[in-house]
């Protein structure tokens, strides 16, 4: 699975108001709830497995880029939700960079090849400088989710 096939624009937010990275991850967890990709009563539980794995190292991983994860048990597809930081939130990440995007995903449980798989093409997309540039300077959430499409090889 790749950013087009887990994102709408209604998933995307384009002014994180996040100052660290478990407000970050708490306001994506919010929009999940909000687009009905996670049941309300389900939100604590997916919270707290998100900040365990977070606790364990940062998933702030360079570049101005932080891909918070976690397995659960309340979801039955890959969901996610990316949250965009014009003045870059402090998420401890490897290279001590603000982060200024966010992208939270979450995979159903047991599906360990599935988590790795999606980790590892989140990760390469958000690598690329120029599609980073592209997400960074977008004017609106529509616009963001056309230049993800177009980098996935999506319409």
């Amino acid at each position: 699975m790749d950013l087009a096939d887990i994102l709408t624009k209604d998933q995307i937010v384009t002014d994180l108001r996040a100052s660290n990275r478990w407000e970050a991850i708490d306001e994506l967890i919010d929009v999940l709830v909000a687009t009905g990709k996670i049941r309300p009563e389900d939100r604590e539980a997916v919270a707290s497995v998100v900040r365990k794995r977070e606790t364990s190292m940062s998933t702030g991983i360079g570049f101005g880029i932080a891909i918070p994860h976690a397995s659960t048990d309340v979801i039955q597809d890959v969901v996610g939700a990316l949250g965009r930081s014009r003045k870059g939130v402090d998420f401890e990440a490897l290279d001590n960079q603000p982060v200024k995007l966010v992208m939270l995903f979450l995979v159903p449980q047991g599906q360990f090849q599935k988590h790795l798989h999606t980790l590892a093409n989140i990760a390469k997309l958000l690598h690329k400088a120029e599609f980073r540039k592209a997400l960074e300077e977008a004017p609106d959430a529509e616009t963001m989710m056309a230049i993800i499409r177009q980098h996935c090889g999506k319409k």
